[in-house]
């Protein structure tokens, strides 16, 4: 009698994995905020690859963590500015480049004088890279104040929407997605490529 050998675990499995088993920890949260602050600045995964497996091991902290992220990007929203405002011949020019946006930029400074609540609000809540926003709100002299009010209300809409949907269909949604996590992975990927593709092309 054979035993037959169980495969391993794919990557992207064990990635999930690590994310649920993660929520439970101390230092997930720390993590995560990390991945927040640093997104909002120069980083270019968003902290939903780990809000969403962490809410939907632990729905009844979805809030919590939702307000971390809020709290966490905001910061590293600040530093966005700042790279805009002090830095950008260097750094912020630099990202910038990196995310194909550089020929856009002064066109971005100019929309600010009229419609800079809009920007920062829309852009806060859409999959549109949110750096691309914090570096040109600094580059822009943008008011600091508002800044920080309008970067708390995208922010916080968009993590608490999902908080919402994970706190109310956590079980619900686990299950779908772990069925065919892939495909979901898959979407989401597809969700931030456009998110990119639009900052580049259409806007």
């Amino acid at each position: 009698m054979t035993v037959e050998a169980v495969p391993p675990r794919n990557l992207l499995r064990r990635l999930y994995d690590w994310c649920i088993d993660a929520a439970h920890k101390p230092h997930a949260m720390w993590t995560m905020g990390a991945i927040a602050f640093a997104e909002s600045s120069f980083f270019p995964i968003p902290p939903d690859v780990m809000l969403i497996p962490m809410a939907l091991a632990r729905p009844e902290r979805a809030y919590v963590m939702a307000a971390w992220c809020t709290a966490a990007s905001v910061a590293g929203g600040l530093v966005g500015y700042a790279i805009g405002a002090l830095l950008y011949d260097s750094v912020g020019a630099w990202l910038m480049h990196l995310y194909g946006y550089t020929d856009k930029v002064e066109g971005f400074r100019a929309a600010y004088a009229q419609w800079g609540a809009a920007i920062i609000l829309l852009k806060g809540l859409t999959p549109i890279p949110y750096k691309i926003v914090t570096i040109t709100s600094g580059f822009a002299g943008y008011n600091l104040a508002l800044f920080i009010v309008f970067s708390i209300i995208a922010r916080a809409g968009r993590f608490f929407l999902l908080a919402f949907l994970l706190h109310r269909y956590g079980e619900q949604a686990r299950a779908i997605i772990e069925k065919r996590l892939g495909l979901w992975v898959s979407l989401g990927a597809a969700v931030v490529v456009i998110g990119i593709v639009i900052a580049v092309y259409l806007i």
